[in-house]
């Protein structure tokens, strides 16, 4: 994240609405939210993992660091139906979606489009395959990685992220090529 949380913090900041809840999945550590959330005072950051270990270290750092703007994290798997939050203006999912069967990617777009008004923005960040192939030979060589580790994992191809969006009322509104042969990508909802 160190390496990258400038760049992305600049896309954020450009392209999340100047206040309302961001609600971010898959949040591990919490490193995202505890350096964003400061950054984005107009915000309220909402954290969230599926992991109860996660959660309880996310909490440590979130009670840590006193920002008004941070809540503690929810406990929150992407792939079921129920959420424990009803509402976001928007939200953020960072490195999550080539680490995670598909069925995670599945259920965050159900829930970007259950959660997200019309204008909401789905903030994505990572690597992607484009056409079916990697963006760089080093993506390859991740993907295959990946792969052997959890045979449900893998670098995502972007088409058909875009298409799982599609079918939940996002349209993809921007790409942002971004350090380390990983993309920014941004959805928005349309209906």
């Amino acid at each position: 994240m160190a390496r990258n949380r400038d760049p992305i913090l600049a896309v954020l900041g450009r392209v999340l609405p100047p206040s309302g809840t961001v609600l971010e999945l898959a949040s591990g550590t919490g490193e995202h939210a505890v350096y964003l959330a400061p950054h984005l005072p107009g915000l309220t950051w909402q954290p969230s993992d599926a992991d109860t270990v996660a959660v309880d270290m996310i909490n440590r750092r979130v009670t840590a660091t006193g920002t008004v703007n941070l809540l503690a994290p929810l406990l929150l798997d992407a792939s079921t139906e129920a959420w424990p939050i009803r509402h976001a203006d928007a939200m953020v999912c960072i490195n999550m979606i080539h680490i995670a069967p598909w069925s995670a990617s599945v259920g965050l777009m159900r829930g970007a489009g259950r959660l997200l008004a019309r204008g909401g923005i789905l903030y994505l960040y990572g690597p992607y395959k484009v056409d079916g192939r990697p963006t760089v030979p080093s993506n390859a060589a991740f993907d295959k990685s990946l792969r052997r580790r959890n045979p449900d994992w893998g670098v995502r191809d972007l088409e058909a992220v875009t298409a799982e969006a599609e079918l939940n009322g996002l349209a993809l509104a921007e790409i942002v090529d971004m350090p380390a042969n990983n993309q920014s990508v941004i959805f928005e909802k349309t209906d």
